[in-house]
């Protein structure tokens, strides 16, 4: 069984889609199926759009039927058309398609709240947004702010899974040594150890008032 990429999403099309079972879904996404009765029942992957694993060419209406006809039937995955096709590697910014731009803004979203580690560079060259945009996001001047909703990229697909995991791992590491140099940075000078050799006690000032004065010495100026 192939790795689907996005699993989840794939699983939130095919319980709205299909009359196929949580097992079915489940092996076939390769998730637990408490994980997809969970996404079924809305405690899982709440407000995830679905992706259609028909339109992603991993699987055909055919395959479908025969589950939906046949609880006990195991999905498989189509045959990729295109495999066999050496992919280019791409170069500059990705280009997006131009029904997926209105939803970089709720990508861009999504790293905000939950991987502010990642940089505006990272975020514009995965997703093939702008700084400008980012910007408005963030301090939520955009034209469409009240509609923004943080949504992960590759459940918009902007991206796929891999790319996303390999951004955030890299700004992760790069977090965690900035943390480090910045600690080594701030420690200072430790106390002194404290010595075994004994300190020298300072004599107290003579008090005057404290010095005996006897009766000659009172009527020594009266003479």
């Amino acid at each position: 069984m192939a790795e689907i990429l996005m699993p989840r999403a794939t699983a939130v099309w095919l319980l709205d889609n299909t009359t196929l079972t949580f097992n079915q879904i489940a092996k076939f996404c390769g998730l637990h199926h408490l994980e997809v009765k969970g996404i079924a029942d809305g405690d899982v992957a709440e407000n995830m759009r679905g992706v259609d694993p028909i339109a992603g060419g991993i699987l055909s209406r055919e395959e479908i039927a025969k589950g939906e006809e046949n609880p006990d039937h195991e999905l498989q995955v189509e045959a990729s058309r295109i495999a066999h096709i050496p992919q280019p590697k791409r170069k500059g910014s990705r280009y997006t398609p131009v029904i997926r731009r209105q939803d970089k803004p709720d990508a861009v979203a999504w790293f905000i709240r939950n991987h502010p580690e990642v940089s505006d560079a990272q975020i514009i060259k995965l997703i093939g947004t702008t700084k400008t945009t980012i910007n408005n996001v963030r301090d939520k001047s955009h034209w469409n702010s009240q509609n923004i909703r943080p949504v992960d990229p590759v459940t918009l697909g902007l991206c796929s899974q891999i790319e996303l995991d390999e951004v955030i791992a890299k700004a992760a590491d790069r977090r965690r040594k900035m943390d480090a140099e910045k600690a080594a940075r701030s420690e200072g000078p430790g106390l002194a150890p404290a010595s075994d050799e004994p300190v020298a006690e300072t004599p107290e000032p003579e008090d005057v008032m404290r010095k005996d004065i006897s009766a000659a010495d009172v009527f020594r100026d009266f003479d």
